[in-house]
């Protein structure tokens, strides 16, 4: 192991520190091996330990929160639109601070994470942006984690080159390359390789959001504005304005510390909450000097109404994953009203992801692909969003295509104010789709959670399942929906009760049929996928117990 530990800091307001203080520090607790310390030098984990030392407590209340907030709902009461916080939502003079350079046309941005060969694709893709995602598509192991931090150091200063075991080289060699904007890990995740010695003493595992945040604005502020662009970054799991306001409070400290003007860094904060569908006018209000937008994070945002409302009775079981598109009334309110929020504050709207890729082996699976991802950005380009997500190559000119017919010349949709839209917190909650569970329906959610956790295990976090990306989020409303189907005493459409034995069932012919190889992780995703679905407990994240037992 590591051990680091800082020169002392003086408070500001307490400059003689309490003689039972203690200096916080860090301990990494893996050894560095090949270019680590390139990532993990002294004066970046100064950085890291500052952060936890300012932000840490905040970041454990704010976690605290959501818990008391989902004890509520359980308990019969819905969220709302604040009353406290009206004035905020009326008052029509305040605008966020918008998109900085090289965030102008977000027409099309690709995801994906932040390996070599993955980066490389990415920068010569040909989209606007590049979401570098540390979060949903990564599997946090400590060689991605470190491994995607020096990806990004290299790509940022076009030294970025790879060859991959069969020998193929990559290298960038678009003339013009997306933004990047980084996606880190969410408030709840932990970096267990990581631990904060604070000032009594305590240790604790290190925030994954600001290790993954703090290692990339540390390294790579300065480099990307003297590229004309800046330190971007999408927030995920966001649940509340209290949550924003932390990473403000966490943005204006960065940019003091490190020399930067105050609101270079902007943030596009992802609405994936059914909580923050209630606040994105609060959301935006709290970051207004670091915000650029806001997204549609779809896939998340189903698992968080089936998480929230999981044991609220027969009304809120959703039906198929298939079935949960995005025309379902609830959905159509969500992504209209975050239209209008956006349009109003100067803030960009981003759309989500179709989860539908292309298959260059079957023309025909391609061919579907395209159609039904033209019909999703169709709509998106239609409803006022400003741009949208894509999470292959091969789909950006057919999204681009749809938002070109809309867009013009033109970098956004910012005049279209959608002052028609009314969204009631009602129609946000109306969850009634009128389709069943179907006997197919349950199987696949055990295949797609079973086959995406063992990849998952393996360190692969967006992984191609049936010809759809799957990434962390459609494996938890796989995992969930069981869950929810099993406690909620749910049958299939032929009358089958769906039980933890009818599951177990499943999950033995699943095991059964996939292929099997050496280094292969499916009995541990066996296990992980009982813990998460099957068990009386309902953990809020299936990358939590995943991630403390069985991931190095």
């Amino acid at each position: 192991m590591t051990l680091i530990e800082p020169p002392p800091t003086t408070d500001r307001r307490n400059p003689a520190p309490a003689a039972s203080a203690t200096a916080p520090h860090l301990r990494i607790e893996r050894p560095l091996e090949g270019r680590d310390g390139e990532i993990l030098t002294p004066a970046a984990l100064a950085f890291l330990t500052e952060l936890h030392d300012r932000f840490g407590r905040r970041r454990h209340d704010r976690l605290a929160a959501r818990l008391r907030g989902r004890f509520e709902i359980g308990n019969g009461h819905d969220p709302h639109f604040r009353s406290e916080t009206a004035h905020i939502r009326e008052d029509p003079s305040w605008q966020v601070a918008g998109a900085g350079p090289g965030l102008e046309d977000r027409r099309v941005e690709i995801t994906g994470p932040t390996d070599p060969k993955m980066t490389i694709n990415a920068l010569n893709s040909g989209a606007r942006v590049w979401l570098a995602d540390q979060e949903d598509a990564t599997s946090p192991t400590w060689r991605n984690v470190i491994g995607g931090q020096l990806s990004l150091f290299d790509a940022i200063r076009g030294r970025l080159s790879y060859t991959s075991p069969e020998g193929k080289e990559y290298r960038v060699t678009a003339e013009r390359t997306p933004t990047i904007v980084m996606r880190p890990r969410g408030w709840h995740l932990p970096e267990k390789h990581i631990t904060v010695i604070d000032r009594a003493g305590r240790e604790l595992a290190a925030s994954g959001s600001l290790v993954d945040y703090g290692l990339y604005v540390f390294h790579n502020a300065h480099a990307l504005i003297a590229a004309g662009r800046g330190p971007y970054f999408y927030l995920p799991k966001i649940e509340s304005a209290d949550e924003a306001r932390l990473w403000d409070d966490v943005f204006s400290f960065t940019e003091e510390r490190l020399g930067l003007a105050h609101g270079t860094i902007r943030a596009t904060v992802l609405i994936e909450t059914l909580p923050a569908a209630f606040e994105m006018e609060e959301i935006l209000f709290a970051l207004r000097d670091h915000c650029a937008g806001l997204n549609a994070g779809r896939w998340d945002y189903i698992f968080s109404i089936i998480k929230t409302y999981r044991g609220r009775g027969a009304r809120f079981v959703l039906p198929d994953r298939s079935e949960v598109t995005m025309t379902v009334p609830f959905m159509r309110a969500y992504t209209e009203l975050l239209v209008r929020t956006c349009h109003k504050r100067g803030a960009y709207a981003i759309g989500g992801m179709s989860a539908f890729i292309p298959n260059r082996r079957k023309p025909e699976v391609t061919e579907a692909a395209f159609e039904k991802v033209a019909a999703d950005k169709r709509r998106e380009a239609g409803d006022g969003f400003d741009g949208t997500w894509v999470a292959h190559p091969d789909l950006i000119p057919v999204a681009l295509a749809e938002f070109d017919a809309v867009l013009g010349d033109r970098d956004n949709q910012l005049d279209r104010l959608r002052e028609d839209v009314e969204v009631r917190a009602e129609q946000l909650l109306d969850l009634r789709i009128g389709l069943p569970i179907t006997a197919g329906g349950v199987r696949g959610n055990v295949s797609v959670a079973i086959r995406y956790i063992e990849a998952w295990l393996r360190g692969l976090g967006a992984v191609a399942i049936d010809d759809l990306m799957e990434d962390a989020a459609t494996a938890e409303i796989s995992r969930s929906q069981i869950w929810q189907w099993i406690h909620q005493d749910r049958s299939t459409d032929d009358g089958t009760r769906i039980t933890r034995e009818y599951v177990e069932g499943l999950l033995g012919d699943v095991l059964a049929e996939v292929t099997r190889f050496e280094g292969d992780r499916f009995d541990d995703a066996a296990d992980v996928f009982r813990e998460v679905a099957l068990r009386d407990e309902f953990p809020s994240f299936l990358t939590l117990p995943a991630y403390a037992k069985y991931l190095d």
